[in-house]
């Protein structure tokens, strides 16, 4: 029978068939943080039981952890401390690896993992995290968990898995100049919706698709979960087969080399698979994409017009845009164009990664960030961070009065110190805009790490291809 990439991987890992809709489902290598996990190895501790594989098992301090720019990070916030606190000694009772607070390597989980070589095509890998989808950029199976779950794979390596749909998303032609994945995914989640995808994984496919970097296909499958996806998936081509080789030195030569490109070969959707939805789209027609609301789908081209309320196809649509051009201070008919900022974030596990910055010093040059705004540049990684800055990224940055800080989640969720203040307006490189994420008031603008700059550099929304 013809299978999907999707159900080549879940049957690859399957344990046992629980029922029609349930596996227990092996885990090649499950990430921690330390606000998903506490309770979890609390579980573990009043069961006695211990974690029989901790070399698969990996964790990284990233939500909570301040980002100033010091030498050596302390967390000061009591609750945050007890929690990088508990997690250190988690770790070294199980012996699972930990980036701390102030390893060289810290950084954001979703960037650290795939950056160290940890994530390879056909793998499964979970996290208490949502963003975890990020992985199927290399063609591996990632998704989030929640406490209880973080428990069992703990104490099993396994999971008990509900099966997800097939959906496969299309993307032929070739982004205009000026427009990103970053663009593209919301341009996606803007016409499906955000529970458009809901029940399913993704797999994207196409010609825009495969001429993506990895680091942009990170970027898309990271958002997939902001349509409702359980997960996301891309094909592994030569592009990431060469991006995980580079940073795999056991599979340099050799007997398993050989074996691993032999199968990753192998993993593909069944020329005549069968997806319970598709849907196709022209990347020649996407523009640069900016939120206009709080929700990841209340998005429009940059020279484009907020939609009326009245335009909803349902009273629950209706509602929500009601809602959210309240909280936004914004009209239905209006251009986002001129919109003043006061904050720009340019960060996260969407979009912090080398390339993103490069796109952002590229937009910046020799101009300057714009008068009443704060300009934030926050690197995925350790890792991120030392190249940027032996690049001479951070120095102009800098010099352009932009705030070069140290890695970590940051502003994407203001679980830590750095929080805008009510009625502030952000352009950011995120990926949610929901009410009150990067503090109680503040009013989120998700768009490209380009547009972030070109906002930062002109204090408004501004169409980047206008700076070129």
């Amino acid at each position: 029978m013809a299978k999907t990439l999707y159900r080549k991987l879940v049957d690859a890992h399957t344990v046992a068939v629980l029922d029609t809709q349930n596996v227990l489902l092996f885990c090649d290598l499950h990430l921690m943080n330390e606000y998903t996990s506490p309770q979890a190895f609390s579980g573990l501790h009043q069961q006695s039981r211990g974690v029989p594989v901790p070399g698969q098992n990996v964790a990284v301090v990233s939500h909570v952890i301040p980002t100033h720019p010091v030498v050596h990070r302390i967390i000061e916030d009591p609750a945050s401390a007890l929690q990088a606190s508990n997690l250190k000694r988690n770790c070294e009772r199980h012996r699972i690896p930990l980036f701390d607070t102030n390893d060289r390597l810290q950084g954001i989980e979703h960037v650290v993992a795939p950056e160290l070589g940890m994530i390879r095509p056909g793998m499964v890998v979970i996290c208490g995290d949502s963003h975890t989808t990020t992985y199927g950029a290399l063609g591996a199976l990632g998704f989030g968990i929640g406490t209880s779950e973080v428990e069992h794979v703990l104490a099993t390596q396994s999971l008990v898995y509900r099966l997800a749909a097939d959906m496969r998303i299309t993307v032929d032609g070739a982004l205009p100049p000026g427009t990103t994945a970053k663009d593209l995914i919301l341009a996606i989640i803007a016409r499906i919706g955000a529970q458009g995808a809901r029940g399913h994984v993704v797999e994207f496919a196409g010609r825009a698709i495969t001429a993506l970097s990895v680091e942009a296909r990170f970027t898309l499958c990271n958002m997939a979960v902001e349509a409702g996806a359980r997960g996301a998936l891309i094909a592994p081509d030569a592009t990431s087969i060469d991006y995980v080789l580079a940073r795999a030195p056991d599979l340099a030569a050799g007997a398993w080399r050989d074996a691993a490109l032999a199968h990753w070969a192998t993993l593909c959707s069944d020329e005549d698979a069968m997806f319970d939805i598709e849907h196709r789209f022209d990347a020649g027609e996407v523009a640069p994409h900016v939120t206009w609301g709080t929700s990841p789908d209340q998005a429009i081209p940059v020279n484009g017009r907020i939609p009326s309320p009245h335009d909803a196809t349902d009273a629950v649509g209706r509602q929500s845009a009601e809602q959210a051009l309240h909280y936004t201070h914004l009209a239905a008919g209006a251009s986002l164009l001129g919109t003043p900022v006061q904050h720009v974030f340019i960060g996260s596990c969407t979009n912090g990664r080398i390339e993103d910055l490069r796109a952002v010093a590229a937009v910046v040059g020799s101009r300057h960030v714009a008068p009443g705004v704060r300009a934030m540049v926050v690197p995925g990684s350790g890792a991120v961070k030392a190249q940027a800055e032996a690049e001479g990224i951070a120095a102009l940055l800098q010099a352009a009065g932009f705030e070069w800080r140290q890695p970590g989640c940051s502003m994407c969720l203001a679980m830590n110190d750095d929080v805008l203040a009510d009625g502030v307006r952000c352009a950011s490189t995120t990926n949610r805009n929901f009410v009150g994420r990067q503090g109680r008031g503040a009013i989120t603008h998700l768009m490209s790490p380009a547009m972030a700059a070109a906002a930062a550099v002109t204090g408004c929304i501004t169409d980047v291809r206008s700076l070129s």
